[in-house]
């Protein structure tokens, strides 16, 4: 906890933002911390039961580090945090929260800025010089190999390295670093954040090889004969369609084609013109409600998109949210993202019925307004509303529907592993083995689409199996 009475006496204070006109004027982050953190540390109330901990899918000992942070006990706040979390400077940045809405304070008024303050915490680490390599004292001769770079990967990675087992991280791109690196923009997280902490594992023993794309340039089944055990923490990368008339026109797009185009060209790469895709001057429609639609519009503003019209085929959420009912879960509510706020029309209940072309290029979407209703088992069903049908204008068209599962062409077929119902690599989450032996899976190629810090805690428990399956036991945590 902070100051037994702080979170009656301090005002929550939020991120500050570099003015819209100013930011979308490039891809820089434009986000500032509150000057006074220790104020925002002592708002953490003696709750008796820290719910916040459940609500964190890392486990993080937040009420710990919020109290060192309150007593300016900053490099003893860096360590409780990463006992728990390798890149806290991740999650800090691009975590929805779930703590907060679990937070005990969260019930009667403000929830404490736990992000904020995990944020702080690393950011303070790195300019002080106290986030160093921790080098293993002893090697084990054991080699793993580790399939993906994102969130889960790196975690395993970092974990196996630091109890001296020998790691190679293979990466298809050419860049280490995953869908964080390639699938969320600039303006959210600077890709220098994930560099320097690539420069502390490959002190750590860490060696990357990119451009390695396994199943593909690489036969799968190669890993097994070099390496003692192999952990494939690739993300869920097949993206859901919308195979309705007209797909075929040119000028839509899969989100991630859109994204990953533009990273790759801000970080310097040379993107052919026949291939970069822009929205300027166009008139963006982007398809899909969550987080993915939401780095379109901000990539299309900077753009310099004519106009962004947001449509999502569910409701409008609720506005307001009874916390009696829905704490300490966390809640379905109207949210504003910052690259909304920067200029979007957003439209619910939308269902899109036909895409409209001329000359091959798409330049409408016909769409219909829709209504959902329970039956007697609670179940929703979705119909059209007649005479609804509308047309937009829209010269670029960006899929943002969510991800159904990780490609199965390459890797996984060869390899024959076990899928669950849902087309993930199918592993158990006490060890993370497969159904091949030597061979586990973490994160989204796992679990199926969710959030950077889930991949996180999954990568920890996965080195942990797979230290248990080399060395017979582990040292390391199970959380």
């Amino acid at each position: 906890m902070g100051k037994a009475t702080g979170f009656k006496e301090f005002d929550r204070e939020n991120l500050s933002y570099a003015p819209v006109a100013e930011r979308v004027l490039n891809f820089k982050e434009f986000f500032h911390l509150p000057d006074d953190m220790s104020t925002q540390g002592a708002r953490c109330m003696d709750c008796g039961i820290p719910f916040c901990h459940n609500g964190c899918p890392v486990n993080n000992i937040i009420p710990d580090w919020n109290d060192l942070v309150y007593k300016n006990q900053w490099r003893e706040a860096l360590d409780v945090l990463h006992s728990t979390n390798n890149f806290p400077e991740f999650t800090g940045r691009i975590c929805p929260a779930p703590c907060e809405e679990a937070c005990t304070v969260n019930l009667i008024g403000d929830a404490v800025a736990i992000k904020n303050i995990e944020l702080a915490i690393v950011e303070k680490g790195f300019e002080e010089g106290w986030v160093v390599p921790q080098i293993a004292k002893e090697k084990t001769g054991k080699k793993v190999a580790v399939v993906g770079s994102g969130p889960a990967g790196l975690a395993c990675a970092q974990q196996l390295s630091r109890v001296g087992h020998d790691v190679v991280v293979f990466e298809k791109e050419n860049r280490a670093g995953g869908l964080m690196r390639y699938g969320i923009p600039n303006f959210k997280f600077d890709k220098a954040v994930i560099d320097r902490r690539l420069a502390q594992m490959e002190a750590e023993g860490v060696e990357f090889r990119v451009n390695q794309h396994i199943g593909v340039d690489i036969p799968a089944k190669s890993l097994l004969e070099e390496f003692d055990a192999v952990a494939l923490t690739g993300g869920a990368e097949a993206p859901r369609d919308l195979p309705i008339e007209g797909r075929d026109l040119n000028g839509i797009h899969f989100a991630m084609e859109l994204l990953t185009k533009n990273t790759k060209r801000v970080l310097g790469d040379d993107i052919p013109d026949s291939e970069w895709i822009s929205a300027k001057d166009k008139h963006v429609v982007v398809i899909g409600g969550g987080d993915t639609g939401s780095d379109c519009i901000g990539t299309s503003n900077r753009h310099g998109a004519a106009s962004i019209t947001q449509i999502e085929i569910m409701p409008a959420p609720a506005e307001t949210i009874d916390k009696l009912v829905t704490w300490p879960n966390w809640p379905m509510k109207m949210r504003t993202s910052t690259s909304q706020e920067e200029g979007c029309e957003r439209d619910f209940a939308i269902a899109t019925k036909r895409f409209v072309g001329k000359n091959g290029k798409v330049t409408a979407i016909e769409c219909a307004r829709v209504d959902w209703s329970q039956d007697h088992s609670g179940r929703w069903n979705m119909k059209e509303i007649e005479g609804s049908d509308f047309t937009l204008k829209a010269d670029a068209v960006f899929l943002a529907m969510g991800f159904l599962h990780p490609v199965h062409e390459g890797m996984i077929e060869e390899l024959a592993l076990d899928k669950d119902g849902r087309g993930n690599v199918s592993a158990n989450t006490s060890d993370y083995q497969t159904s091949l032996d030597k061979v586990f899976s973490a994160g989204d190629m796992r679990s199926g689409q969710s959030l950077v810090v889930r991949a996180i805690n999954e990568g920890r428990q996965c080195a942990r199996g797979i230290d248990e399956y080399l060395m017979g036991s582990s040292g390391l945590p199970r959380k």
